[in-house]
């Protein structure tokens, strides 16, 4: 074989290995902004459903599309509103960008629906004047890094439409234990942290409030894969034992 024939060769399977990486990202790019997109939960507001160091997909696909799905900055997509809408259900877990700067990524269940009254008393949410079944159940286990334990109620609730999931209480005359009636506008939902004590959400209206539907950015679907706490999961050395292999594939 020649320089030249060689030469060539060389710069058709470069070519070639172009056109796959280009394809393998242009697949990627597509997947994540249409379909499923991953996410993992920095903080402990959702617990014990979902703990720090999960890993999760979210169904892009779920609530329809909009300025908040795509991956660039929503201020360079000139439009508003969703296509394809499909409205969230009682008891979804959602992300979407906080309203008060459009810009976060927050996850929360969806409690209230537009026009929906919502309050707490005493700790139970109540819908439009009826209170949401809650039971008491076993304590939650947190263990801390030294080995001190502490025992947290745990409760489950039973949405009118019956959903059912666990909620954490871990402050019987916590701040947000007794709130005001909220009133859900049109176009907007009410969401809440399953960790009621630990979870800044609707209930704090200057902070997070009533989230717009165009804001949603998807469903939460499936664990795919769970770390302890401060548990960095680039380090593959420690998963024998930092991983929670009990969780992954987790429906949600």
């Amino acid at each position: 074989m020649s320089v030249t024939e060689n030469k060539k060769e060389k710069d058709s399977s470069l070519v070639e290995t172009i056109k796959v990486i280009v394809q393998a990202l242009a697949l990627a790019l597509i997947v994540r902004t249409f379909l499923f997109q991953p996410f993992n939960i920095p903080s402990g507001s959702m617990m014990d459903t979902l703990l720090i160091g999960d890993y999760l997909f979210v169904s892009k696909y779920s609530y329809g599309y909009s300025r908040y799905s795509l991956p660039i900055p929503s201020s360079l997509v000139p439009i508003s509103g969703r296509v394809w809408a499909d409205q969230p259900e009682r008891g979804d877990i959602a992300v979407f960008k906080l309203p008060t700067d459009n810009y976060t990524d927050y996850i929360k269940r969806v409690i209230g629906l537009p026009g929906d009254t919502i309050q707490v008393l005493d700790g139970v949410v109540h819908i439009n004047g009826e209170p949401v079944k809650r039971e008491r159940i076993d304590d939650y286990i947190v263990e801390s890094s030294v080995g001190v334990t502490k025992r947290v109620p745990r409760y489950r609730e039973t949405l009118p439409n019956g959903v059912s999931y666990e909620t954490l209480d871990s402050d019987p005359a916590g701040v947000m234990d007794n709130t005001r009636e909220y009133k859900v506008p049109e176009g907007h939902y009410f969401m809440m942290g399953d960790n009621r004590d630990n979870s800044v959400d609707s209930r704090y209206q200057s902070r997070v409030g009533y989230v717009p539907f165009e804001n949603f950015m998807g469903r939460a679907e499936i664990l795919f894969f769970s770390i302890k706490d401060k548990t960095p999961a680039w380090q593959i050395w420690t998963w024998p034992w930092s991983v929670r292999w009990e969780r992954i594939g987790r429906t949600l």
